[in-house]
Order: structure tokens, then sequence, then C-alpha cells
């Protein structure tokens, strides 16, 4: 454990978390031995839970909507959150639903990991309760499972943090987003969610979950739980067969669910099959919700409630198909997509946004520390051209760094192989892929996101009457998040 900070302010507790992450060397060393996650690490979690004072049916009171996927579960979250947040409670409806949400990685703050009806927590509460949990975790005798002043790493501590924080702050209702997998994520030491979605299912985390569709399959069903409504949407065949097996094996109906016809009239964006589908999904959460906090509630199979509709129209999901103008010129489109099946969907929105537009194209495009994304180029670029047969002007690839100067606090990640970094080893790489692939294309690299930015903004200088620069930056959550940052004003280290 880190030395415990005197002051106890918000900036402490960001250091001091930083602190539990997994630095890139030992994590190297832990994937060249093959450790990868296994049923250790829901003992743990326990183990962690019941040292900060909690059982885990106490849990049971936080009504947890529990979702797993590759693709989609932070629109699917967003979407039932959205509508949860604007419901009213039981009995006379003077207020609204508590609403808890969890959800990972954050964007541009730790605290939008935790948000009550759609607020991250303060400073103030975050500094309070990360501190209340760390004192548990170094004051308890018990050490049977994990050792004694131990604590769990990044994602795993806030994780528990949340159960304290919605706990405390009486949630009525929670959403719960799995990190990686499901079987032996930290948020699997619920027992008894009131319902269990599995959205989309795709090729990531190839390290801990597998190389085949099924094998990631396995573990993300690991979420289901006998006794708790569960839904997902049409999946692969090999996916589906898999999620069958698994709910047979749990003894649970898994319903697999189509496009609701109440969403033909409600304006869903992107109005995509992708977008409905995780609607969808929202939906059927957002009535399990409701019942399990109002007995007198009762779907209705022809039409939503206002409530619903108008979470559904004005849900937010920063980074994620997001578009923000910059004066008359200048048009930024940001998408988190970090698979080659969410990219490929990601370059296809993009297309279609700036299929009616003239003006220069530009590319922003970084993962770091996976070099399996090179192969990830050629589907965007073949996407990105929609039926003009023309993909991006200009190519640029940074690193997830902010600023020369560096990073927030909240943005420090030290995951990833500094000297990588230092080098740009992988974004030369990017760009040497980028030029074979389109050498008509102007291909930099840039150290930081704000060169980047700053070097698709200067292309406004040679526009011609009613062009716009165009750009869309993909790739990485954390890219997107360190871009709304500088886009939104609001980041400085």
């Amino acid at each position: 454990m880190a030395s415990i900070p005197k002051a106890r302010t918000y900036n402490d507790a960001i250091d001091t978390l930083n602190t539990f992450q997994t630095p890139y060397h030992i994590a190297e060393q832990q994937r060249k031995a093959g450790i990868r996650p296994n049923v250790e690490y829901v003992r743990e979690m326990r183990a962690y839970l019941s040292r900060i004072g909690y059982s885990t049916d106490e849990l049971t009171s936080l009504k947890i909507l529990h979702v797993a996927g590759t693709k989609g579960k932070g629109s699917t979250c967003a979407f039932a959150n959205s509508i949860l947040s604007r419901c009213r409670s039981g009995g006379d409806g003077s207020s609204l639903l508590k609403v808890g949400l969890l959800t990972s990685p954050h964007l541009m703050t730790v605290r939008e990991r935790m948000c009550i009806n759609s607020i991250p927590i303060s400073e103030e509460l975050f500094a309070k309760y990360f501190f209340e949990v760390y004192d548990k975790l170094t004051s308890s005798p018990d050490a049977t499972v994990a050792p004694k002043g131990s604590a769990p790493i990044y994602a795993r501590f806030l994780t528990l943090m949340s159960y304290h924080v919605f706990l405390q702050e009486k949630c009525q209702v929670s959403i719960y987003e799995t990190g990686i997998g499901g079987e032996y994520d930290a948020t699997n030491v619920v027992d008894h969610p009131v319902a269990c979605a599995i959205t989309t299912l795709a090729i990531d985390h190839v390290f801990a979950l597998g190389n085949t569709v099924d094998k990631i399959a396995w573990h993300k069903a690991g979420i289901l739980k006998a006794g708790s409504p569960a839904f997902t949407i049409p999946q692969a065949p090999e996916a589906a067969a898999v999620l069958e097996e698994r709910a047979r094996e749990k003894k649970v109906e898994l319903r697999v669910l189509d496009v609701d016809p109440r969403l033909e009239k409600v304006n869903i964006r992107p109005s995509a099959l992708f977008q409905k589908r995780n609607a969808t999904l929202g939906i059927a959460l957002a009535e399990e919700g409701l019942k399990s906090v109002d007995s007198n509630f009762t779907p209705d199979p022809k039409s939503l409630p206002p409530a619903f509709v108008e979470g559904l129209e004005n849900m937010v999901c920063r980074g994620r198909c997001e578009v923000k103008p910059e004066g008359d010129e200048m048009l930024w489109h940001l998408d988190g997509a970090h698979t080659v099946d969410s990219l490929r969907i990601a370059a296809k929105w993009f297309a279609g946004e700036c299929k009616s537009r003239k003006g220069p194209r530009v590319l922003i495009f970084n993962q770091q520390d996976r070099k399996e994304a090179i192969d990830f180029l050629k589907e965007l670029h073949a996407c990105a051209q929609g039926g003009e047969g023309r993909s991006f002007d200009t190519v640029i690839f940074c690193t997830n760094v902010t600023f020369a100067t560096g990073c927030k606090r909240d943005s420090v990640n030290h995951q990833h192989d500094p000297e990588a970094i230092k080098k740009l080893s992988l974004q030369h790489a990017f760009a040497e892929k980028w030029r074979c692939l389109d050498p008509a294309a102007k291909v930099e690299v840039r150290p930081t996101i704000e060169e980047a930015l700053s070097y698709a903004r200067d292309l406004q200088g040679s526009l011609e009457e009613g062009e716009m620069v165009q750009a869309f930056i993909t790739g990485s959550l954390h890219l997107v998040g360190g871009a709304l940052g500088i886009l939104d004003g609001t980041d400085a280290v």
C-alpha cells in the first residue's frame, strides 16, 4: 500500500490511486508467464468486500443491472441510466429514482466512473469515500485470501469503492458495466442482480479472454445468474451457441431481443441498427429496474412511457459517435472504437456524416501497446471511403499523452511501455502501414494529442470557400478523452 497522505484531498486520492496501477514491466512479466484473470480474482474481491465491511448479500439492496459485452455495453448502460434517472420511485412518485452508474474507462476524470443520476460524484465525495475504503483495507486483520494491508489494483479498487459509494448514498438502482470479460471480472461478486445483459460480442482483450469469439462469449456469460432475467441481442452463431449453453448450465432463460418495435417513433442517435440494439437492451434493463422498486409498474408492450422516450432521445455517451463543431470551418467527430468491428462501424458513421460536405478529411488515431492494431487500419481505410472512394486527405498518428508537459492526474497511465511512447515506435509503424494503404494521403506523426489537434486546426488556413475541416478522432477511449479535455477546455496538467 502507498503511504497515506496527510491532507487527503482529491488530488491526494488520485495520486494514491495511480500507485495501484500495474506498471508496464510487471504487466509484461505476467503476460509472458501466462498469468490471466481466474477464479482467484473473484475470491480476492469478495475478501476485499468483507474487509471494507460488506457482505455480498448487502449488494442485493443496490438492485444491480449488470452489463457485459465487447461493443455497445457503455451505450447500453447509458441508455438504461438515462431512462431510470428520469423515472419516479414507487408510492406517491414524488421523487426521482436515485440511480448509481459504474462504467469504465473514464475520459477526462476518474469521477466519471461513478455517477449518481448521471452526474459524476464530486471531488469532495470522491476523496472522502476513497480514503474510507483505503483505511479499511489497511487496518482490517482479515488476511485469509488477500494479504493484510493489500489493496486491489486500480480498476478493482474503483469497483470496490463504487459499492461503498452507492450504498452510502442510498442508490435505489445501480448499473454496472463490466471491465474485462465477466466470469472473473471485478464486478462479478454480485450474486443476485436484478437483470443482466450481454451486448454485441467480438474479438478484444485476446490475452485475457481468448482469441475466438466463442471463448470470449464464455467469459461474458459469466455474469448470468439463476433467478435473474437475462437479455442479449442477435450474435454471431458461434457466440450465440456458447451463450445458450452457458445459460442452460446456469439455469437462466436468456432472451434474444430484436429491435424493440416501440423505438419506431423514437429519435435514436445515431439512427443505426447497432445503436437501436443497444437502446433495446437499455429499455429491457430499465423495465426490470423499475419493476424492482415499483410493484405497480407494468411495461406497456405497445408504447414507451414519456420518461423512457425522453431518456432515450437525450442519452449522452461522451466519446461515442460524438460531433463537436468549432467555429464555421472545423468539425470534430469522436468515437472511442478500439476493435476491428467497432472501427468498421465508426468509420462508416464518419463517412456518412461527411458525404454531403466539402473540405479535407483528417484522421487522428492511436492504440498504444497494441501492435495488432496495425492490421485494423486496412478496414478503417476501406470503410471510411463510403461510396465516394475517398478516405482521408491527412492522417495523424499520436500517443495518448495529452500535452508536451504530460497528462493531468486522472489520465496518468503506467501500463504502457514508456520507451515505446518516447520513441513513437508504434506511431511510426502505423504511419508506414497507412502510406502503403494510401500513397496519396499526407501522413504525420506527433508526440501528443495537443499537437495532433493543432496540426488539424492549421488546415483551416488553406480552405476554399464552402469548405470545412472534418476531423475523425478514433482508436482509443484514452485518446478521445484527452482530445475532449482539450476541445472542452477542461483539461490541464
